[in-house]
């Protein structure tokens, strides 16, 4: 269990009109900025100005949208060790969240394995799997990765969704002034 983040962000989520939250945090969501504007829209007050306190009401936007919206932000997230890190193509969180779990570092062997099971749990579920990399090494993904192909397809959708709103809020602890 980690401990909750009290630090301010800045700028305040509470004092952002609609344009700076999604400037400032509109992407923490992968390509999906549409989850801080239904946080500003449902209404932003001083007690989302942590990370915690933000990364608490995006994810309640996010666990309360349509299946087919967080279907969508899903699939926003590139694959782990995939084809888009080969070619320098992710993001920058992405590729320094990627980096930091030693993903870039991969034998010839363990990049297989990652495509091979990238491929099947597309294959089986639709969608690339997740998975917050933050504290994990490559050999860890791996086991998650397969065990996770277990899942039956809601059980999965619900994980995923559960690791991209972890995801979201190690984003926004990084962008704390002096981190």
């Amino acid at each position: 269990m980690t401990l909750p983040d009290t630090r301010p962000l800045s700028p305040a989520p509470s004092k952002c009109s609609l344009e700076m939250l999604t400037h400032h945090y509109g992407d923490v969501y992968e390509h999906s900025p549409w989850v801080a504007e239904a946080a500003w829209q449902h209404g932003i007050t001083e007690a989302h100005d942590t990370p915690d306190g933000l990364a608490e009401l995006m994810g309640l936007m996010l666990q309360q949208a349509s299946s087919e919206q967080q279907i969508s932000v899903i699939r926003a997230h590139p694959d782990l060790a995939g084809k888009a890190a080969m070619a320098g193509e992710l993001t920058q969180d992405s590729t320094s969240e990627q980096a930091g779990a030693g993903l870039d570092q991969c034998s010839p062997d363990e990049f297989a394995r990652f495509e091979y099971l990238n491929e099947t749990y597309k294959e089986k579920f639709g969608f690339p799997f997740v998975i917050a990399v933050k504290g994990l090494d490559r050999h860890a993904i791996l086991a998650a990765f397969e065990a996770r192909l277990h899942n039956d397809i809601a059980t999965e959708r619900r994980t995923a969704i559960e690791q991209i709103i972890r995801i979201a809020r190690f984003r926004l602890i990084s962008r704390l002034a002096g981190s």
